[in-house]
């Protein structure tokens, strides 16, 4: 599948069109009673509702299995209510609902699911974001990978004028869409619905055909400034696009330091900077620093 441009992108996976499932809305408000009176039952928001789905995730992951009747007593709702979450849940390719039981897929692809991670440490991917933007001039051709780290980026870059973006991700493209002055190029392969992005040969072949101004991407884990991802065809389109790019720039919060994953990708020494948030170990930033590459530590707003 080669590339595609679009100002509605959206990548394939063998010739289908690829919905992505909506949210489920939260649980509405209590029935009146015999007495006509309402119970005294509040609404969830759909940020509590989204809090309580990532807790009954990573309860899941860690246990493998769990009851689904289990769950609810752990958690304290009804039952009808965790099958709620655990159907929202499946449907968001983040856990398996069999019978009676919710199971885990494997870890690492759970720490790295798209879904999960988009919702997490907004402040802190929002501050690396804007000290990123300062790198990018009118007129660029960038590179983003699909991390969700730099989704707040593609928000930020939907008001520019005179840029091209190439991507693999249809998070990042589907928010540049709006941007009338965003030439973007979707790059198209095997579309994985857990990251919301296409990998594989396709992808890398085309990144080998094009010279791009600033490559801006993430990592899912860093240690001493070694960068791991836990799927090799990942790791392979990163480092291609950072051989595809003048110059390149690493976006990371502080919790993607301090760990490993199975596959190095690229040298922390090709990237001009990385741009990190304050939570960030100062070991690690020393670390960083030690290969020569420059650190710039913002600090994520106070909510």
């Amino acid at each position: 599948m080669g590339t595609s441009t679009s100002r509605s992108p959206r990548c394939a996976d063998r010739g289908r069109a690829v919905a992505i499932a909506p949210r489920e809305p939260a649980a509405g408000a209590g029935t009146a009673s015999e007495g006509g009176q309402v119970p005294a039952k509040v609404r969830s928001s759909q940020a509590t509702v989204e809090q309580r789905r990532q807790a009954v995730l990573r309860h899941v992951a860690e246990h493998e299995e769990v009851r689904i009747d289990d769950l609810a007593a752990h958690f304290g709702v009804s039952l009808m209510t965790m099958h709620r979450d655990l159907d929202d849940l499946a449907a968001r390719h983040l856990l398996r609902k069999e019978r009676g039981r919710a199971v885990a897929f494997p870890a690492l692809t759970m720490e790295t699911a798209t879904r999960f991670r988009e919702s997490e440490n907004l402040a802190a991917k929002q501050a690396v974001c804007e000290a990123a933007a300062g790198w990018i001039r009118p007129g660029d051709t960038l590179v983003m990978d699909d991390s969700t780290t730099l989704y707040p980026l593609a928000d930020l870059l939907a008001g520019s004028e005179q840029l091209s973006v190439v991507t693999n991700s249809v998070g990042i493209a589907q928010r540049l869409a709006p941007a009338t002055g965003v030439d973007i190029t979707l790059l198209g392969g095997h579309y994985r619905s857990e990251f919301n992005s296409c990998t594989g040969p396709e992808v890398t072949r085309v990144l080998s055909r094009i010279r791009a101004d600033l490559c801006l991407m993430s990592a899912t884990a860093i240690l001493e400034g070694s960068l791991f991802h836990p799927l090799r065809e990942y790791a392979d389109v990163k480092e291609a696009m950072i051989a595809c790019s003048e110059r390149s720039l690493l976006l990371a919060d502080h919790t993607k330091f301090g760990k490993t994953a199975t596959y190095a990708f690229g040298d922390i020494g090709s990237y001009e900077a990385v741009i990190v948030d304050s939570g960030t170990p100062e070991h690690e930033i020393d670390a960083i620093r030690g290969h020569g590459v420059r650190v710039e530590t913002v600090a994520p707003a106070v909510p």
